[in-house]
């Protein structure tokens, strides 16, 4: 397999990938990012990908590569649909600083003022196989800490398996309020959905509507992102992008579910999940982080305060090595999130570029196959760092 380095330094190589949408006018060139990937697309490490950048003012270039679905030789669409896992929680997270710009939250409030279930919550302070020692933690936990991870939760508490999505949000937000903290809160760094999905309940009671509601109706419908939803309908399903996973042998790949979630995926008995639940496409992520990118205003309307969004995209983990804001992870300036099947969004405010990796991978048959989300942000870095010399070449909002 050639390396990644050989990848970057032959990228203009490569031809147009057969695959990629006609979205394009006929008399603007395609800039060829979506040939990098190609190669594992041949070589049965990737199933396919959308890949998309752009301005705060405009989409720059949109592609796709490889297949949707491999036994049915579907290609990948521009349009398609994917999980978008934890790229769930800086949404999750946008929605919570709208009512903080309301004054209706404050992060540096106990999560009991809004959770009481959370009152006397205990901190483990020694464990082995015989015993657990408990005690009061020094402070419980605030809203910041359940938002930047430094609560001491858990990942996930005992009720939520075999999927994440079985039961009603208050009814496991409750029993993250039951279970002891790990560690003292704002000590260390621990990713953990139940912090999150704390942050969606705590939305639902301060504005008194549904959570899921509070982002369709402040977040979704407003900015038009149009296929982003708990629930994908239909239509919705049949764009839907398969997921893969490597075969035994590591030679090809084979399509699993997506084992975090209960099956069918339209079924609204499945319950919203804050921390990971959302399903979108890289057009509607573009819109969203176009809002945050233009200082949480779109087409003239305002979403978030300045002070609000600084907040969010710059690192609240003080002196513990992972850097991460409210809903984002944060390196120097930049900003954005992964999820747990490989899609990655991630705006740099230096060059002005938001970049949106999409794919649909449950594990990699090698460590370059992990490696291909940066390589894309560099190339696209690369590429559309500077302004286009034709104008002409930018796609519409």
């Amino acid at each position: 397999m050639r390396s990644i380095v050989a990848m970057l330094a032959i990228i203009s190589l490569f031809p147009v990938c057969s695959t990629v949408q006609a979205e394009l006018p006929v008399d603007v060139p395609s800039r060829h990012l979506a040939s990098i990937l190609q190669p594992f697309v041949d070589n049965h490490t990737l199933a396919g990908a959308v890949i998309l950048v752009a301005s705060p003012d405009k989409i720059l270039d949109i592609e796709a590569v490889g297949y949707a679905d491999i036994t049915a030789k579907k290609p990948m669409q521009t349009d398609c649909l994917f999980w978008i896992a934890s790229q769930s929680k800086p949404i999750t997270a946008t929605a919570l600083m709208m009512l903080v710009d309301e004054g209706k939250v404050n992060v540096d409030d106990p999560v009991e003022k809004y959770l009481p279930e959370f009152a006397g919550q205990m901190v483990v302070v020694e464990q082995d196989k015989d015993h657990v020692l408990l005690q009061k933690p020094l402070h419980p936990i605030t809203v910041k800490n359940v938002l930047s991870h430094t609560s001491g939760l858990p990942f996930k508490s005992l009720i939520e398996e075999p999927t994440l999505d079985l039961f009603p949000l208050a009814l496991r937000v409750r029993s993250y309020a039951m279970m002891p903290l790990d560690f003292e809160p704002d000590t260390k760094y621990k990713y953990a959905n139940a912090g999150i999905n704390t942050v969606g309940r705590i939305i639902e009671v301060v504005s008194g509507m549904p959570y899921e509601k509070f982002l369709d109706e402040r977040i979704f419908r407003p900015l038009e992102m149009k296929d982003t939803t708990f629930w994908p309908n239909a239509q919705q399903i049949e764009r839907l992008a398969k997921s893969y996973k490597p075969s035994t042998d590591k030679k090809s790949l084979e399509e699993t579910p997506v084992v975090q979630l209960k099956y069918p995926l339209g079924d609204h008995s499945r319950q919203p999940m804050p921390a990971g639940g959302l399903f979108s496409t890289a057009k509607d992520l573009s819109i969203f982080y176009r809002m945050l990118a233009k200082g949480g205003t779109f087409a003239g309307r305002r979403y978030l305060s300045e002070k609000s969004l600084k907040q969010m995209t710059s690192t609240q983990t003080g002196n513990l090595p992972n850097q991460y804001g409210f809903g984002f992870n944060t390196r120097k300036a930049n900003f954005g999130h992964g999820g747990s099947y490989g899609t990655y969004s991630n705006y740099d405010p230096q060059h002005q570029l938001i970049t949106i990796y999409l794919v649909q991978q449950a594990a990699w048959a090698n460590a370059e196959g992990k490696k291909l989300n940066v390589v894309f942000q560099q190339a696209a870095t690369q590429m559309f760092g500077e302004p286009p010399a034709n104008e002409n070449a930018l796609i519409g909002p």
